[in-house]
């Protein structure tokens, strides 16, 4: 729902804001939604929900559909412009490609928005698991083992505030811990260099992760393999996946800072 007087100062655009939080109010599961739906989601006035819906429509956002409006593969410009801005998906790829192939196992990009990661790259093998996952897709930090690693790195300060924060996903993971415990499996996470979630987001779902960094060696996202625990042991994921995936995130960390170390031309 909106959050009015969300602004600070005069240079705020509340319209363009309002414009997002309709963009926003679709979710997973509800590809179209009806001018109601929406002004409920957002809890903004149908009347303004409807000049926005017109206005996106005009700029290709939207389309009206059987069942009201749904958004047009255009809104993936605006996430796609971010991955592409980083170049993450042109350096981690071959890389991540090379775990896959010596895992058989998907691996997964994430970066830390708020009290969520969001996957930002992705090598996936075609295996049921419990949650869909694809660009895009946010998950509560705490839960994740990509999250534990992002959460790791933050300094003190700003970890209290992110831990604060209500997680944007929709998803309830089975894992909700106290601040002590967090702290306590955090401090595991910094000592070791990685993360291991054993079901801690959903049943069946089981993950390592560890930090990618730049060139400064600051953690800037997080790279993880994940299994399904019906198939594969925690024994095998840390003897067997985990040195692969530590080897994996050093070589995107070293090519990431020498990409970044390139000086720009100006033609």
């Amino acid at each position: 729902m909106t959050d009015t007087g969300r602004g600070a100062g005069p240079d705020f655009i509340e319209a363009l804001a309002r414009g997002l939080d309709v963009l926003r109010s679709f979710r997973p599961g509800t590809p179209a939604m009806t001018l109601s739906e929406i002004a409920g989601h957002t809890g903004l006035a149908r009347p303004t929900v409807r000049r926005i819906l017109i206005t996106l429509e005009a700029l290709g956002y939207v389309r009206q559909a059987a069942r009201g409006y749904a958004l047009t593969p255009r809104v993936l410009e605006l996430g796609m412009a971010y991955v592409n801005s980083l170049s993450m998906w042109d350096v981690a790829r071959p890389h991540m490609e090379k775990l896959v192939a010596q895992t058989n196992e998907s691996t997964s990009m994430a970066q830390l928005d708020g009290a969520d990661i969001v996957y930002v790259a992705r090598v996936a093998v075609p295996k049921i698991v419990t949650l869909s996952v694809t660009i895009g897709t946010r998950f509560p930090a705490p839960a994740t083992s990509m999250g534990k690693v992002l959460l790791a790195a933050l300094p003190p300060t700003t970890l209290l505030k992110v831990v604060d924060e209500a997680s944007r996903s929709g998803i309830t993971p089975r894992w909700q811990p106290s601040s002590a415990e967090l702290e306590t499996s955090l401090r595991e996470v910094r000592a070791k260099g990685w993360a291991l979630a054993d079901q801690d987001l959903a049943p069946g779902v089981r993950s390592i992760a560890t930090g990618v960094r730049d060139g400064d060696g600051n953690v800037v996202a997080a790279i993880n393999v994940t299994v399904h625990a019906a198939e594969t042991t925690v024994e095998t994921l840390l003897e067997d996946h985990l040195p692969k995936l530590l080897r994996a995130a050093a070589d995107i960390s070293h090519d990431w800072s020498l990409t970044a170390a390139v000086p720009a031309v100006t033609v």
